[in-house]
């Protein structure tokens, strides 16, 4: 029982010992992310958790000295370098060790920048939107609508097992701030 918890009446001590008697079968059971510093952000509503995304993108930017604005339209997240970007933020789906970049649509960018957060790892790509056009690659499908939708794709894989395309396109931040340098 958490020792702080101070009360005279014996029923309410007496039901502080069976909530955390019974707390172990409720909690998420997250001990990959105990420690890590971006545990705080799988614990936000995911409509949050695309912005934080955004803004770990931009913040990363101005630390580099790599100009970056917000667009002005719904069609792209960002400028960066001049260039506009559409943002896509995954942290790690624990149960199955993957990263999806949902809610990718045909949309007014020229690059699709996917950072995938790890407990204790980041992964980013910088992904031209003609990559991820028709013929779609593969880990690349449809979100909505089975093989009929045609909306919205994610990106969908192994964080440890990126598929091959991916190679040219980043892996690691470094990576990522080479090619966005030499984007246009």
């Amino acid at each position: 029982m958490n020792s702080g918890f101070e009360h005279s009446d014996a029923e309410s001590i007496l039901m502080a010992k069976l909530s955390e008697d019974l707390r172990p079968g409720y909690q998420r059971k997250d001990s990959l992310w105990d420690g890590s510093p971006f545990a705080w952000i799988r614990s936000r509503p995911s409509r949050q958790i695309g912005a934080i995304g955004e803004m770990l993108v931009s913040n990363w930017c101005e630390s580099k000295k790599i100009s970056v604005s917000r667009s002005g339209d719904s069609d792209a997240d960002r400028i960066i370098n001049g260039v506009r970007v559409e943002i896509k933020f995954s942290t790690l789906w624990t149960e199955n060790g993957i990263y999806k970049f949902q809610q990718i649509r045909d949309q007014e960018y020229k690059y699709c920048f996917c950072l995938g957060v790890s407990p204790f790892e980041v992964h980013a790509w910088f992904i031209p939107k003609t990559e991820i056009s028709s013929p779609r690659p593969p880990a690349l499908t449809h979100q909505h609508g089975g093989s009929e939708g045609r909306d919205t794709l994610w990106l969908s894989f192994e964080a440890k097992n990126p598929p091959g395309w991916l190679s040219n396109y980043g892996g690691t931040l470094g990576q990522v701030e080479t090619l966005i340098r030499k984007a246009r």
